[in-house]
């Protein structure tokens, strides 16, 4: 494998005359513009996902005392982890270090050996397990726009069954047009909007589970969650359960994959890109918990454990089904931005090892620049394959919620919790058998035991879903 050097350019009196010099950054590569807010929108983009409309059904297995606790424990968690990882974007010094333009490449420069390929395989595999499950929760919403359409015309007892199958192909259709955008700098006006149309269908969603919660005459659910004995639920799938919930949980707060992309689109400093992503941080996160509260605790307030896998698309709710309707199509909105905003760290790998490979070749090299477009030969056929496969996997996947809780829960721990904890201690020197030292390696054999335990869970509920599905039956 070819591994790309940075571009160092001189930024001395002299260069600084020069009105091309002038555009690039330190890395000899475009000014960048990103800020407090653009950032935001890129994780907010990245982490409000559709996620949070399995968060009820989630607290509904956990219940009110460990519901709320892990939710909290968990955003703690992902910001403290965020902190340490913003501050690995630069080689030692945080305003004037080497740039390291992803995940992988700040791995790379920091922990080196065998530690590089470990990240790369889970950071992508993870990337394109949820680009699969974007486009899954994307027709499940399309599909349920179509029934609650059929079940205001038909009544509620009307089966109104339809394949899901059209809309999966209708959303990877427009995923290789918006593919051949070519960075993330460049999709921020689709982070922007898909973040307004996250906080539409959350806001609609937390506005029907109070008016329903009104309509009960007070809230649901118990303490511990789901009964065992209740609805034939066993001791074992009680546990498959619980664990499947924290690994949903920790899907919903999934963005530290791409933190250091997200980072890279930042403008140099003062202040340092590090001071800014940690404010960005703090926040993404304090509003995303916001709305997982609300609507998380909202939902299971109006169901109980009864709570649907997905508030939106389980049809906890009927009526007004033009409202329904509204926040299903936001969803969609939102996923075409969240799908880019993963998929684009995979495509920029694979497009810099094809320019470092062929740096002559015309079919790598030369582009036609189209608005925010710019297509190349292997961008249009590259990204168009990525897209056809990923869309074709999804319809032989079961769930949403399956692909949910094991994407979260395998990677919890490397990605949010691993690798940025050894970064920042090795960059920080941080004293072997130090009180540091040992809180930090508590929090990371702490986190490994509940992706561990969220990872089995899962893979059950994975089991479980794919009895009673066959795939591409849509």
């Amino acid at each position: 494998m070819v591994h790309i050097q940075p571009l160092e350019v001189s930024v001395e009196a002299g260069n600084l005359a020069d009105p091309a010099a002038a555009a690039l950054d330190d890395d000899g590569r475009p000014r960048r513009t990103g800020t407090v807010l653009t950032a935001s929108a890129h994780i907010v983009t990245a982490v409000v996902g559709s996620g949070v409309l399995s968060l009820a059904w989630a607290t509904a297995q956990l219940g009110w005392v460990a519901g709320p606790t892990t939710t909290a424990l968990f955003g703690g968690v992902i910001y403290y982890s965020s902190t340490l990882l913003a501050d690995c974007y630069r080689t030692c010094d945080p305003a004037a270090g080497t740039r390291n333009h992803s995940y992988m490449e700040a791995v790379r420069a920091i922990l080196g050996g065998a530690k590089v390929k470990f990240c790369g395989v889970i950071q992508y595999t993870n990337l394109v397990g949820i680009t699969i499950g974007y486009t899954i929760a994307a027709s499940i919403s399309f599909h349920a726009i179509t029934r609650a359409n059929c079940f205001h015309d038909k009544g509620h007892d009307n089966a109104c069954h339809s394949s899901s199958t059209p809309y999966m192909i209708g959303f990877g259709a427009a995923q290789m047009v918006f593919s051949q955008i070519p960075n993330f700098d460049q999709i921020r006006w689709l982070s922007v909007v898909a973040s307004a149309m996250s906080f539409t269908y959350s806001g609609i969603g937390l506005g029907l589970g109070i008016a329903q919660t009104v309509a009960n005459g007070g809230f649901r659910g118990t303490l511990t969650g789901v009964a065992i004995g209740t609805a034939g639920v066993t001791v074992m799938q009680k546990l498959w359960r619980v664990l499947q919930a924290l690994g949903n949980i920790a899907f919903a707060y999934s963005f530290s994959n791409v933190l250091i992309e997200i980072q890279d689109t930042i403008k140099a400093p003062p202040p340092s890109e590090a001071a800014v992503m940690k404010k960005a941080t703090a926040l993404s996160v304090a509003t995303t918990t916001a709305f997982y509260v609300m609507c998380g605790y909202m939902g299971y307030a109006s169901f109980g454990n009864g709570a649907p896998d997905n508030l939106l698309t389980g049809f906890g709710f009927y009526e007004p089904f033009w409202l329904v309707d509204v926040a299903n199509a936001a969803i969609v909105v939102h996923l075409v931005g969240a799908y880019q905003v993963f998929c684009q760290p995979i495509f920029a790998f694979v497009e810099r090892w094809a320019a470092a490979r062929w740096p002559e070749s015309g079919f790598v090299t030369r582009e036609l620049g189209v608005g925010p477009f710019a297509v190349s030969a292997l961008r249009l056929v590259w990204r168009s394959a990525f897209v056809c496969l990923t869309t074709l996997v999804a319809m032989a996947m079961p769930s949403f919620g399956a692909i949910v809780g094991l994407m979260g829960a395998l990677s919890f721990w490397p990605l949010t919790v691993y690798f940025p904890v050894e970064m920042y201690m090795k960059q920080r020197a941080v004293a072997r058998g130090s009180a540091r030292w040992l809180c930090l390696k508590a929090l990371t054999v702490a986190c490994l035991v509940v992706s561990v335990a969220a990872t089995v869970g899962s893979i059950a509920g994975m089991v479980g879903a794919f009895k009673v599905f066959r795939p591409f039956s849509g």
